[in-house]
C-alpha cells in the first residue's frame, strides 16, 4: 500500500522516494500467480463471466457495480452487497449478444435503474 499511498500524496506529479525503487527486471527470476479466490472476491468471478457472456452483459456489470459502490459510499448498503445487486441485475438481463451502440447505452441505463430498484428505490 505505501506505492498507492505515496501516488496518492503525489499526485499529479510523481516524488523521488528511494524506499519504494523501481522494479528491476533484469532481477526477477520468475513469477508465480495462484488462482483467485472467487469465494472470497465474487466480482472477480461476476466480471470473468460476464466477460465470457460478452454481449451487453460487461455494460450492465460496469453499470450495476457503480451504482451499488455509490450505494455503499453513502452508507446505503454494506460492502457486502455489492456483488449480491450486481449479480442479480446480471442475472435479470436479457442478453444481447451483438449490440449496437444505442443497446449498450440502454443496457447501462437498465442496470443502473435495476440496482435502485433492487433495494427498493429508498432514499438514504
Amino acid at each position: 500500500m505505501h506505492l498507492p499511498i505515496h501516488y496518492a500524496l503525489s499526485y499529479p506529479d510523481r516524488l523521488n522516494n528511494p524506499q519504494l525503487p523501481r522494479l528491476d527486471w533484469s532481477h526477477i527470476n520468475n513469477l508465480t500467480f495462484d488462482q483467485p479466490d472467487l469465494d472470497t472476491f465474487p466480482c472477480l468471478r461476476l466480471a470473468i463471466e460476464a466477460g465470457k457472456k460478452g454481449g451487453t452483459c460487461p455494460a450492465v456489470l460496469c453499470a450495476a457495480d457503480e451504482v451499488a459502490v455509490e450505494l455503499f459510499l453513502s452508507h446505503c448498503i454494506k460492502f457486502v452487497d455489492i456483488a449480491n445487486l450486481v449479480d442479480q441485475a446480471l442475472g435479470q438481463h436479457q442478453l444481447i449478444a451483438h449490440p449496437t451502440l444505442e443497446e449498450i447505452v440502454a443496457a447501462d441505463a437498465w442496470a443502473r435503474k435495476k440496482v435502485l430498484q433492487l433495494i427498493g428505490n429508498k432514499p438514504c
